[in-house]
Parts: structure tokens; C-alpha cells; sequence
């Protein structure tokens, strides 16, 4: 209301100034009329310098940016500009604060592990993200404001969406993988839906080998005991001469070693799988290694198999000695196993150009298919189970071996063909290896007796 009066004022002034003026230099006759003009000249003036500042005003409003700042007038016009830029500037404040908080949103939607797809009322899409496009084969822009039901023709999911019943999920069959994806809808807003999908292939994945797991256990055990159960079966309704006791005692002895070394690898797996891996501020001497598995490994063997333990000097490995042995006899004790009367096994150690470090055992046995060689490292497999467990193996040993490696931040490499033998590689990262470039290997040295290292078969 002030810079309202303050301008009817300014107004009034200018036309008591311009009839002034007008009676001035009017004449006698004409001086009413004159004053009449000057005043309305002088109100005129005033009126078109307001209306001025006014558009000027209205100029900066319709650029549509506050790149500028409002016109700088006083009185009315500047202080309407003032406040106008104010309450914009706060706006654009508020917008982008909505703007930060909604991609804040949809990042936090973007890395969930779950796929997110958003529906509104009716049907179409109005975001998902990628896990989401990846679990319905969607194109995120592409297929934005699409029905949903003509991108998703899976009839148990357009059947559940029109259903309307989304109480408990459902399971979706992917077409172009294996696996399924769990499906789950929830209502939100004005007849808005959040889609969830979840990809089941990894839990049915490991619900089968973890069934698989338990199946192959209960019958590894349940062989033996049969065993043992018919023995004392017999023993006690049969008369045995003593050479038959004793060769039935000698067989429920074997059999009673076999399922302690079952039980002791499902053990060891246990632990591996349950414990934290290994630091690597405990450094083991592979020498110490060797000398170990070389005593149980030539008593196993009893002279049958030509045997080389090559020379690595003073290399080190960083982590379990426990572990380490575990893995170094595994493998060495199924190069005994597998390799037939006057074969040849040959265990060492080298240090590579890049700094990691290899410890190999070659064997001249009879060779592993190449289909077999990617599942050697599972729980139980056998290339050949009657003779897996004629020699003594539980089907853990290598599954033991690459728990060993991985833990150590290595990995186990095998290679082999049949009729020619195998190579079984454990490579350490250079992080955990210390010392010289190995020594070629040659004929050892018989090692004093150590502590026996549990064998598996492959």
C-alpha cells in the first residue's frame, strides 16, 4: 500500500507541476486549458516511467531463468522484482533438493539385489532397474511406458498380475536360462505396483548339491557299514577257521580306516569352509613341505613307483602349514594311487617370471579325459569309482586341494590326456612367495619320518 500512495502522490505533484507551468506560459484565455495539459503531461510522464520499470520487470519474468538477477528499481517495482526472485530462487531450491532426493532414490533402487520394476495403475512401466530388465529381457528406455503384460508374456506372471491376489509370491520359469525367478508384487500409492524379482538359479543350484552332498555322504557311509555289519553278521553265527577270522578282521579294519577317512576329509572341509583365511604373516618353508609328504608318500608307494622331490631351496609360501600339507599330500598321495607299478611322480617347486609360484606334482599314470577334468575338484566325483575306492579314496582329496588354494589366494590347475599322465598345479599369488628361482628338480634324498599327511583319492 505505501509505494501504491507514494506513487498516486508522485502522479499528483507532476500534474500541480505541469498545470503550473501550463498557467505560466499559457495565455489569459488559454492558461486553464494549458494547466489542464501540463498536468496531465507531467501525470503521463510519471505513468510511462512506472509502466517502464513495470515491463522491464515482466521482461526478466519471461526470460524463465535465474541466471540473472531481477531488476535492481526502487520503490514498488523494485521491491515486487525483489520478492519475486526470492520465492523463484526458494523454488528452484526445493526442486533441486527433490531432484537430488529422487536420484539418490533410484541409485539406492539401482544397486539392490533384488530386480526392481515400478507399475503404475495402469500396468505400464514407468522405471525398473537393470537387474529387473535383465530378469525380463526389458530395455529400461526403451520400454518405458509400455503395458507391461505385451513385453512379459510368461502366462503364470500376466495370470498372477490379473489376479490381483499378491499375498504370497510366485515362481517364474526364465526362458532363456535354466533357472526360475521368484516374483513378488506389492501395491502402493494410487493403484501403483512395485514388481520384485529375485533369480532362484543359484539357491535351487546349491540346494541340489547340498542334496546331492547328503545323499553322496549317507552312501559313502552306509557302504562300510554294511560291510562291517555282515562281517559280524557272520563272525557270530558262522564258525570261522582262524585264517578266515583274520581275513575278515583285515577287511572290517579296512573298511573301518575307510570310514574314518571319510569322516576325518568331511571334517577338514568343515573347517576350510568355516574358518577365515589364512594371514599372511606366517611364512612356511616348502622344504619343510616336501620332507613331510616324502616320508608317508614313499611308504605308500613301498618301492612300487620311482619317486623325485625336487630341491626349492629356501621358497616360502605365506599361510596355513596345516593346510598347505593337507593339499601338497592330497595331491601327491593320488599321484601314488593312480599311477601303476613303475610309473614315474615327480613333485617340485618353481618360482615364475611374474612372481607367483608353482607347486606341481606330474605323475605317468593313465590320464584324465578332458571332460572329466572340469569336475574333478566336486565333492565325491570319480573318473572311475570302483576303482576310486579299491585304491583307498573318499572322492574328497581334490575338492580339499582347491578349498587349500583358494583360501591362499591361489587356484589348482590340472592338466593331463589319457595314456599320458597329469599335472596337478597349485599357483600361489607372488604376494604370498618368497625366495629364489627354484632349483631344478632331481633324485632326494630319503627324508627322515614326519608327521602323517591324510590322503584322499580324486
Amino acid at each position: 500500500m505505501p509505494g501504491l500512495l507514494h506513487r498516486l502522490v508522485a502522479g499528483a505533484l507532476a500534474g500541480v507541476i505541469g498545470g503550473l507551468i501550463g498557467l505560466l506560459v499559457g495565455h489569459e484565455r488559454g492558461a486553464v486549458i494549458g494547466a489542464l495539459l501540463g498536468g496531465l503531461l507531467g501525470f503521463l510522464g510519471v505513468v510511462l516511467f512506472d509502466a517502464l520499470r513495470g515491463w522491464r520487470l515482466l521482461r526478466w519474468l519471461r526470460g524463465g531463468s535465474l541466471a540473472t538477477t531481477a531488476p535492481r528499481d526502487s520503490g514498488f517495482w523494485g521491491e515486487l522484482g525483489y520478492r519475486i526472485e526470492r520465492g523463484l530462487r526458494a523454488l528452484e531450491r526445493e526442486a533441486e533438493l527433490e531432484r537430488t532426493h529422487l536420484t539418490q532414490f533410484l541409485a539406492a533402487m539401482e544397486a539392490s539385489p533384488n530386480g526392481v520394476l515400478l507399475l503404475d495403475a495402469n500396468d505400464q512401466i514407468q522405471w525398473c532397474n537393470s537387474l529387473a530388465a535383465d530378469h525380463f529381457g526389458l530395455d529400461p528406455e526403451r520400454d518405458r511406458w509400455q503395458r507391461v503384460t505385451n513385453l512379459i508374456r510368461s502366462p503364470a506372471f500376466v495370470a498372477y498380475l490379473q489376479a490381483g491376489n499378491f499375498d504370497e509370491p510366485i515362481a517364474v520359469r526364465d526362458s532363456r536360462t535354466p533357472g526360475s525367478l521368484q516374483v513378488t508384487i506389492r501395491r502402493y500409492g494410487a493403484g501403483a505396483k512395485l514388481v520384485l524379482s529375485q533369480d532362484l538359479t543359484e539357491r535351487e543350484r546349491s540346494d541340489a548339491m547340498r542334496r546331492d552332498f547328503v545323499a553322496n555322504v549317507s552312501h559313502e557311509i552306509r557302504t562300510p557299514l554294511t560291510v562291517l555289519s555282515g562281517f559280524l553278521e557272520t563272525m557270530r553265527n558262522l564258525p570261522l577257521t582262524e585264517v578266515e577270522q583274520k581275513r575278515v578282521l583285515m577287511l572290517m579294519t579296512q573298511q573301518a580306516e575307510r570310514m574314518g577317512n571319510l569322516v576325518g576329509d568331511l571334517l577338514t572341509l568343515a573347517q576350510l569352509e568355516g574358518s577365515p583365511r589364512p594371514t599372511g604373516d606366517k611364512w612356511v618353508r616348502v622344504a619343510s613341505l616336501f620332507g613331510q609328504v616324502e616320508a608317508q608318500v614313499r611308504a605308500l608307494s613301498a618301492g612300487r613307483h620311482t619317486i623325485v622331490f625336487g630341491d626349492p631351496g629356501e621358497a616360502r609360501i605365506a599361510g596355513n602349514e596345516s593346510e598347505l600339507l593337507s593339499a601338497v599330500g592330497n595331491l601327491a598321495n593320488n599321484a601314488v594311487r593312480y599311477t601303476p607299478d613303475g610309473g614315474r611322480i615327480e613333485v617340485g617347486w618353481q618360482r615364475n617370471d611374474n612372481g607367483t609360484g608353482e607347486l606341481f606334482v606330474i605323475d605317468t599314470g593313465r590320464g584324465i579325459a578332458r571332460e572329466h577334468l572340469s569336475r574333478l575338484t566336486e565333492r565325491f566325483y570319480r573318473v572311475d569309482s570302483s576303482r576310486s575306492r579299491e585304491s583307498g579314496g573318499t572322492g574328497l582329496g581334490l575338492a580339499i586341494v582347491k578349498h587349500v588354494a583358494q583360501r591362499h589366494g591361489g587356484e589348482l590347475d590340472v592338466a593331463s590326456e589319457l595314456g599320458k599322465g597329469a599335472t596337478f598345479r597349485l599357483i600361489f599369488p607372488a604376494a604370498r612367495v618368497r625366495g629364489e628361482r627354484a632349483v631344478p628338480p632331481g633324485p632326494a634324498e630319503s627324508a627322515a619320518p614326519a608327521a602323517a599327511v591324510d590322503g584322499a583319492g580324486r
